[in-house]
């Protein structure tokens, strides 16, 4: 079985024509009893069964009245058995003594709870995102779970900590993708989510990391190791800007013919310029004024 249409007209016509016939069957009913009443027993006898007769079938229809509001669905079932679904807003009629399951088809959002996960590298962390969802098949949601808003959260929650087994918090690596790539991150769990709730008929609209964070019991050592590499990565770009620095002072003083400096010299220049450019403190020039005599 699928999602189909149910039958259904619209609502206030039906309303309409079982007002008037209850009024005026009503009144005449009434009125031929009090007459019939009259004269004998057996006539009143059957012109009741037939009244009541008429006033439990109009009953009846009366039964598949139902209200449809927007962005909102009704699952009709006749005795167990699924008759369709009735998708659009407004008052209609449909199949009397039916029952009418209402589905919700509105945007929701769902955010997990923290979940303490192991990442690809063995390191523990905190993790937790937001699933924005809606239903777009109504019969899938009614039946093929039990409780479709149940199981999106749980189907949320084993992406996310899949998702964190597999990527490592921080990639050290080139090509490697971490928790912290936001975009490419959040399109691979709204990939795998829509695969995992496309069962109960929900569409995945988008999916992202809203927590992450290092466990307290590892994120001060973490902390230092963020700090470490971070030093290692400036330190190495200063090393970079330095080394072309002295090179062109070198080619500079050469094109120019400023002063002639042998191997030894330029080794020795070399030198001060890197402690100078590569030093984390300021540098302090020693002048040389020459030999003081007592």
């Amino acid at each position: 079985m699928k999602l189909r249409a149910a039958f259904h007209v619209n609502g206030f016509p039906v309303l309409l024509g079982l007002f008037v016939l209850i009024v005026g069957f009503g009144g005449g009913a009434a009125w031929g009893y009090v007459e019939v009443a009259k004269e004998q027993n057996v006539p009143t006898l059957v012109a009741a069964i037939v009244a009541t007769l008429v006033v439990v079938a109009l009953l009846l229809l009366a039964t598949g009245l139902t209200v449809v509001n927007p962005n909102e669905a009704k699952v009709v079932q006749f005795f167990g058995r699924y008759i369709g679904s009735v998708s659009e807003p407004g008052f209609f009629s449909v199949v009397p003594l039916t029952d009418r399951k209402s589905i919700s088809l509105r945007v929701r959002n769902f955010e997990t709870q923290k979940l303490k996960v192991n990442d690809a590298d063995g390191n523990p962390v905190e993790i937790a995102a937001v699933v924005v969802y809606r239903v777009v098949d109504s019969f899938k949601a009614a039946f093929a779970v039990d409780d479709y808003e149940e199981y999106v959260e749980t189907q949320s929650e084993a992406a996310v900590r899949h998702l964190a087994t597999t990527h490592p918090y921080d990639a050290h690596d080139a090509g490697r993708t971490s928790l912290r790539d936001g975009v490419e991150v959040a399109e691979e769990l709204t990939v795998e989510l829509r695969e995992r709730t496309g069962t109960a008929g929900i569409e995945v609209l988008e999916a992202r990391i809203t927590h992450l964070a290092y466990a307290p019991e590892i994120a001060q050592a973490m902390l230092v190791r963020q700090q470490a590499a971070q030093v290692v990565a400036a330190r190495t770009q200063i090393v970079e800007g330095a080394v072309g620095m002295v090179g062109l002072a070198l080619e500079r003083l050469a094109e120019q013919g400023m002063v002639e400096l042998d191997e030894e010299r330029k080794a020795s220049m070399v030198s001060n310029l890197l402690v100078v450019l590569c030093g984390d403190r300021p540098t302090q020039p020693v002048v040389n004024t020459g030999t003081l005599y007592s």
